[in-house]
């Protein structure tokens, strides 16, 4: 190792620094980008692949030294397709998402390496060294809190969201994402971006970048036994039109065994001959996206390469992997530059695109939406039957009719929903042109037969500043759910103000009698009862066509939120005025009905819509047998929490908004209640939690192939006769 002299100030906790690299005087001594030069000029020039290798290197180096420090983090992956990294941001694209949780660590590099982490206080290597997986820190996993990262990943197949909904947005700007040759195993990855070209053919301004380096995580991946043929034919038969493949194998001059090759084994001018390689791949690629072709990237390269181990065992540090470990001390000294080339690669990320991704990445700024003034609401008349799902519906439209943005998902099911005003005017997106079927090349209404992909869009565009609505029954949404859950987790995390992502989850189990158990899925409302303790995420359950008016009409508004919203398909009894709803929106809950007079007061705390009916029916009974009863509908239980139940106080956009002691006394008080629902008894727990009174609750068991709801309800013990008897038992009277 040289004396070091001169080391940059950012360069404090390197440890291991090298020589200049052979050929330094004639490639490294200017930097080939500036202020006035913000992308490569010339990337077949070898000045390129010479600063781009660099910058390469520089990200293998940073990625070991920060996750050594911890002995813990991924290095693998990203390190297989550094080179890829570096040559996009060189060539002027920062706007890079991935689905790769596990590339948190390059990607911290990269933000490190163009001041991005500077934000977060992070200003030398030893800072980055320090705050890697600490809490306010660099997290495990990526995440919209961390400057220059424009989306989350950690859950595999969901990178293509965010990077296509993006490239809805922002039509000229190239969202590259890097996907790992195991991820492409998990659903959906393909047939959403297949769904989404048909549906948008002109917007190609996305890029797949597949990290083909054979192997996931633990084992071998499931194409590594593709050949390169094979593998362009797989992404040609879904219907990428430009396929370019960088193979490191075509370069090796090293005699590595096997398929997949450590370029960083290559001797030098093959090193430089592979980047230069995938230099114009990347450009190649890039000016097909741009220009109107489906594109896909692929670098075929050794997973580890240049890191501490090869294949799945340079997936992840292990505890022996600390700065001590021989294996970390060996790789850090091979990847090891000199001061001036680590100034070097500073200055030259710095400028790329115009400035640091914290600056000119598009989520960086609020994206400007269209105003949408006063929706009207339509009052019915209480006792009215009406669908609420149909009165939602007709302000959708009118929301898509001027915000032309606004797109609403559903997997082939508006009509079904009762929401085929939806359909009506604002079209399904289809390159089938028909009348009959409301069908237009350009709609608003996204209609691809996959939950993750009407969700993932859905709240794709949310996350990256516009609006959405994902629709869909609650019985299938569960499939659609983890990325919505991804999203709103991130939107507790963000740095700027963005629209609720929301949807409508419609067709509950109770309606579904005559489709069985397949239809009747009411598990995700115990998945929504464990998300409301976040923080930000609200289930709302109107009991009428009038309340989930006012439902809608406040998610319009709400930021970093997700909101869902549960109603029925069926014409049911008009019960609330707009007034009521809006108390229970911000208490979380409304009287409906309460009794003159009686011996004890039963409080019946109801949620949802349909199973008022058995609820009110057995109000005659009980009032004979003397009680006082008062139906209390729950609308927004996440209100209805104490403060300390949920981490409100740890999101961005912080509601605090909770039902004081004096106002659940005074909906919940009683000698005795009972929580009643048609799904899952977890969203009453903080009904439970804080009622003094005797209690009990009836909700959803499983389900039946049954011929009315009725009947299915009276499976389930959800009838008047024994909401009668568990009042009996309560009170004892």
């Amino acid at each position: 190792m040289t004396a070091v002299t001169s080391v940059p100030s950012f360069c404090e906790g390197i440890q291991y620094f090298g020589d200049d690299w052979p050929d330094w005087e004639h490639y490294g001594q200017t930097p080939l980008l500036n202020p006035q030069q913000t992308t490569l000029p010339d990337p077949e020039s070898p000045a390129a692949a010479y600063q781009t290798l660099l910058y390469a290197d520089a990200l293998r180096y940073l990625i070991l030294q920060m996750t050594a420090s911890k002995a813990s983090g991924h290095p693998g992956g990203f390190a297989s397709q550094a080179e890829a990294y570096a040559a996009l941001v060189l060539l002027g694209y920062k706007n890079i998402i991935t689905e790769v949780g596990h590339h948190a660590p390059g990607f911290y590099a990269a933000m490190f390496l163009d001041r991005s982490l500077e934000q977060m206080g992070i200003y030398t290597v030893q800072d980055l060294r320090d705050r890697f997986r600490e809490k306010h820190g660099l997290l495990g996993h990526l995440s919209g809190y961390i400057p220059g990262i424009l989306a989350p990943a950690g859950p595999l197949g969901q990178g293509q969201h965010f990077a296509m909904a993006a490239a809805w947005l922002h039509r000229h700007t190239l969202f590259p994402f890097t996907l790992g040759d195991g991820g492409l195993g998990e659903p959906y990855v393909m047939s959403g971006m297949a769904h989404f070209h048909t549906a948008f053919p002109e917007v190609t301004n996305f890029l797949p970048v597949l990290v083909w380096n054979g192997f996931s995580q633990e084992h071998h991946s499931m194409v590594s036994l593709k050949s390169n043929r094979e593998m362009m034919a797989y992404w040609h038969g879904n219907g990428f039109e430009e396929v370019v493949l960088v193979d490191a194998k075509d370069f090796d001059d090293a005699n590595q065994p096997g398929a997949y090759v450590d370029s960083t084994l290559f001797s030098f001018g093959q090193r430089l001959a592979f980047t230069k390689a995938v230099l114009l791949g990347v450009q190649e690629a890039a000016q097909s996206a741009l220009s109107g072709k489906l594109t896909v990237l692929i670098l075929k390269q050794l997973k580890g390469a240049g890191v501490h181990a090869k294949g799945a065992k340079s997936h992840n540090l292990y505890a022996q992997h600390t700065l001590e470990n021989p294996d970390i001390v060996s790789a850090l000294k091979a990847r090891a530059l000199s001061p001036s080339a680590w100034a070097l690669v500073r200055h030259n990320c710095e400028v790329a695109a115009g400035g640091s991704a914290a600056r000119v990445a598009v989520t960086e700024q609020v994206l400007e939406l269209p105003p949408l003034g006063d929706i009207p609401l339509e009052a019915y008349d209480l006792g009215e039957a009406k669908v609420a799902t149909t009165a939602m519906g007709r302000m959708v439209a009118e929301v898509g009719v001027r915000d032309r943005r606004y797109l609403i998902t559903n997997a082939d099911g508006n009509e079904a929903s009762g929401i085929g005003n939806i359909n009506q005017a604002l079209k399904i997106i289809h390159p089938t042109e028909d009348p009959l079927y409301n069908q237009v090349p350009h709609g608003q209404v996204y209609e691809p037969l996959s939950e993750d992909a009407c969700a993932g869009l859905a709240a794709g565009l949310c996350l990256m500043g516009s609006r959405s609505l994902w629709c869909s029954y609650e019985s299938f949404a569960i499939n659609g759910l983890p990325i919505w859950q991804t999203v709103t987790q991130a939107m507790a995390e963000l740095r700027r103000p963005t629209p609720a992502t929301v949807a409508l989850y419609t067709a509950g189990a109770l309606e579904q009698g005559r489709n069985g158990w397949t239809h009747q899925r009411p598990e995700i409302e115990a998945y929504y009862a464990a998300l409301l303790r976040n923080g930000n995420v609200f289930a709302l359950f109107p009991p009428d066509a009038n309340s989930i008016q006012v439902c809608y009409r406040w998610a319009l508004t709400a930021q970093n939120k997700g909101i869902a919203i549960f109603a029925s398909k069926s014409p049911l009894p008009v019960r609330t005025t707009f007034a009521q709803t809006e108390q229970g929106l911000a208490e979380g809950a409304v009287t409906l009905y309460e009794s003159a007079s009686g011996r004890a007061t039963l409080v019946l705390a109801v949620l949802g819509d349909m199973i008022l009916n058995p609820v009110y029916a057995a109000v005659p009974t009980l009032e004979a047998a003397g009680y006082r009863v008062r139906i209390v509908s729950v609308i927004n239980p996440r209100r209805l929490y104490r403060p300390s139940d949920v981490a409100w106080q740890t999101c961005a956009e912080p509601d605090d908004g909770f039902a004081d002691e004096a106002t659940f006394a005074r909906l919940f008080g009683g000698d005795a209640l009972l929580a009643i629902t048609g799904g899952a008894a977890a969203l009453l727990e903080p009904v439970l939690l804080r009622a003094t009174a005797p209690r009990d609750v009836l909700a959803w068991q499983r389900g039946e192939t049954t011929a009315s709801a009725s009947e299915l309800m009276a499976y389930n013990g959800l009838t008047p006769a024994a909401i009668c008897d568990r009042a009996h038992t309560l009170l004892k009277l």
